[in-house]
């Protein structure tokens, strides 16, 4: 492989511009990385372990925590690691690795998202057919669905990268392997890989996007039309938790990548990433839980019994 592609390492420039400065990100990075790992292991767990979220809304916000920390693990570590380093080398594997599963786990993401509207649209414009429509094996085939589809199709586009001729040096300008920063060091002809780039871009960001918004097309619809003040105030309040993630999550995301080419602004496409990578991931946990009355109340019932349980001892 290294060859064939005249390369068998990649230098990660990562945050280098700042000299000695970056040292000083490593403490708020740790912080929110370790944050983000704690929140969503938390949501995780408290699913898994109170009965009053074994539903199909909770199933797929656990699938959904389940890929916030595996994202983060593609990327933040090595990136952390390499802020206190001068020099920042991955091996040519270790790169094709990381694009592989940092796009699977974030294409698996947005599918998920797009479940759980489909889940909010049936549970608010078929209420009477809730039980029905998303039944335990419907979730469960369509979370399978949305984890195995990416990961199959992202096979063909990371042997692509594999097979490149990088002949414009070996340094990234990213502190992951980032798609476009690798398209800038191959001097192959990448038009047909960035066609191909576009479609997936559109078949699993764009797609999932577009179902998103049809489903809240109709739920906003359905719930204008209930009569009560506090029945549309409880209808929205299910989805704004959603509606948040959804807005975090497609709004970097297709800054970055829905867009042909290698021509990208890539000290932005730093800061955006880095948005997606840790901040999102970090704010998850939090959403869900000041925005969310059911995991509100989880936690409170937690909290007195963990209460009761420490006056019983003492």
């Amino acid at each position: 492989m290294a060859h064939l592609n005249h390369t068998s390492e990649f230098v990660l420039l990562g945050f280098s511009s700042l000299g000695e400065l970056q040292r000083l990100l490593y403490g708020p990075f740790l912080i929110l990385y370790l944050l983000a790992f704690l929140g969503n292991t938390l949501i995780i767990v408290m699913i898994i372990a109170d009965t009053h979220l074994h539903t199909p809304m909770y199933f797929f916000l656990g699938n959904f925590s389940m890929l916030e920390i595996l994202v983060t693990m593609t990327a933040v570590p090595r990136m952390l690691s390499d802020l206190l380093v001068s020099c920042k080398v991955i091996s040519f594997t270790g790169c094709m690795v990381q694009f592989y599963f940092y796009f699977s786990l974030g294409s698996t993401s947005f599918l998920v998202l797009s479940d759980m509207a489909l889940d909010r649209f049936v549970a608010i414009c078929h209420p009477l057919h809730y039980g029905t429509l998303m039944s335990w094996a419907v979730c469960v085939r369509l979370a399978g669905a949305a984890w195995a589809t990416p990961f199959l199709a992202m096979v063909p586009t990371v042997l692509s990268r594999a097979h490149l001729n990088y002949c414009h040096g070996n340094v990234i300008n990213h502190f992951f392997c980032d798609n476009a920063p690798l398209l800038q060091l191959s001097c192959s002809d990448t038009r047909l890989l960035e066609i191909w780039d576009f479609v997936m871009a559109l078949a699993f960001v764009l797609s999932s996007f577009l179902l998103t918004l049809i489903s809240y097309g109709y739920i906003v619809s359905t719930v204008l039309r209930i009569p009560s003040g506090s029945g549309r105030q409880k209808a929205f309040s299910t989805c704004g938790s959603h509606l948040t993630l959804v807005f975090l999550g497609y709004s970097s995301t297709i800054f970055l990548y829905i867009r042909p080419g290698k021509a990208h602004s890539v000290e932005v496409s730093k800061v955006v990433a880095l948005v997606t990578a840790i901040l999102t991931p970090f704010l998850n946990p939090f959403i869900f839980t000041f925005r969310n009355e059911a995991v509100k109340a989880v936690l409170r019932g937690q909290t007195q019994r963990l209460k009761g349980l420490r006056e019983a001892l003492s």
